[in-house]
């Protein structure tokens, strides 16, 4: 089963560097124009309460293969929105990205007693939209036109997840945290 491991100094290298990986950096947007976090920004996140970011391995190893986040985690309107990179793309379609989403989807519904989580994925990004679908994201819209990726503008798929939809897909394992 994939594991989640809170991002702590031994990894914030480690994530960093995923992050500036321009296979995995195009699909994101830490906003403000920000295209990459470094160790340093990514420790200030791990320390403020609107961020939860985890590492995930791979069934018996302690060797992080990706990230998970919920960020701008609201205690009012208990919300947060999704976010998701495999890092060491050899462990593609070996179902661990969705195994993490789901694993930090349950924390943040149980322990958080979050009431929506959304995300979204650029709408050519196939596998990202896959995970969202798997784990029981709905679609809700779309953003028309607001992602760059070189000098193409693409549509962003919005999607979200209710409490009380995520009870009826979740995984049946207990997360690890």
């Amino acid at each position: 089963m994939t594991q989640l491991w809170k991002l702590d100094g031994k990894w914030l290298e480690t994530a960093a560097d995923w992050l500036a990986a321009e296979e995995n950096y195009r699909w994101l947007d830490f906003g403000s124009d920000v295209r990459v976090l470094t160790p340093l920004l990514l420790q200030v996140m791990v320390q403020r309460d609107i961020h939860c970011l985890r590492v995930f391995t791979p069934p018996k190893s302690e060797q992080p293969i990706g990230l998970v986040g919920l960020s701008n985690i609201s205690t009012f309107f208990k919300t947060a929105t999704l976010w998701y990179v495999l890092g060491d793309k050899t462990y593609a379609a070996g179902g661990h990205t969705t195994e993490a989403v789901r694993q930090i989807l349950d924390h943040g519904f149980h322990d958080l007693k979050l009431q929506a989580i959304t995300a979204w994925a650029v709408e050519e990004n196939t596998a990202s939209v896959r995970v969202l679908e798997k784990t029981g994201f709905r679609p809700i819209g779309r953003q028309r036109r607001c992602h760059r990726l070189g000098d193409r503008y693409l549509d962003r798929l919005l999607f979200d997840l209710l409490t009380h939809e995520h009870r009826r897909t979740k995984c049946l394992k207990p997360p690890n945290h």
